[in-house]
């Protein structure tokens, strides 16, 4: 699982860059249709709750495994101090969503259900405790006073504190219910409604991240891409 971590790392640089690379050309599109007149996104009312959100700034940071999953709330808490620092802002003035979707779902889910599935979630996530090398027993995202973790410190609770909404993807929450039933003999519906109880404060399922993401951006979010 270590050596896992180790290639999810050499190849973090280069996917974030990816990712911001990305965000500047959907934005750069968007406004250039928008002034000329052109394309003008439909809307829906499943994602009505991406306008709920008033602020003069919109960020959407993406992650799909476990390392970017906890360099989410790093990158949220970096950039809300940043805008503190150098705007004399707010955490208000922004509307910010973390996507955990893929593996890094879940990290949406609290200590009860890590405490019964953290195996089958640290494996598939391809994270560790790096002082044990073992499994994580509890939401990783949510350990306090842990600096040998990659959230910088910034825990769940810190963040949805300051603001910050996450969004859980559903068909990911659906995988991981039919793999942990095979796994263990259980039954996926009885796993998955376990899950849906179980959701991190400040969260909502969206059908599928990948849907989620590519829709806020349809709604002037800005892409960052965590990983």
């Amino acid at each position: 699982m270590t050596n896992r971590n180790d290639r999810f790392r050499a190849r973090r640089s280069l996917l974030a860059g990816m990712g911001v690379a990305a965000a500047g050309v959907v934005a750069g599109g968007s406004t250039a249709s928008a002034q000329d007149g052109g394309f003008q996104p439909t809307r829906q009312a499943s994602d009505a709750w991406m306008d709920e959100m008033s602020s003069g700034h919109r960020v959407w940071i993406d992650t799909s495994y476990g390392l970017g999953g906890m360099e989410a709330l790093h990158y949220a808490n970096n950039i809300l101090n940043a805008h503190g620092s150098v705007d004399k802002g707010d955490d208000a003035d922004y509307a910010m969503v973390i996507c955990w979707r893929h593996y890094a779902t879940a990290l949406g889910f609290t200590d009860p259900v890590w405490k019964k599935y953290g195996e089958y979630f640290s494996g598939a996530m391809q994270l560790a405790d790096p002082r044990t090398g073992k499994a994580f027993t509890v939401n990783p995202g949510n350990i306090p006073d842990r600096p040998d973790l990659d959230n910088g410190l910034d825990t769940v609770e810190k963040m949805h504190g300051r603001g910050v909404r996450f969004a859980l993807c559903n068909a990911a929450t659906r995988w991981y219910s039919r793999y942990i039933a095979g796994e263990t003999g259980g039954e996926a519906a009885a796993i998955y409604e376990e899950f849906v109880d179980s959701t991190v404060p400040g969260s909502r399922f969206v059908a599928a991240g990948v849907f989620a993401t590519t829709r806020a951006q349809e709604y002037g979010y800005s892409l960052l891409y965590a990983g």
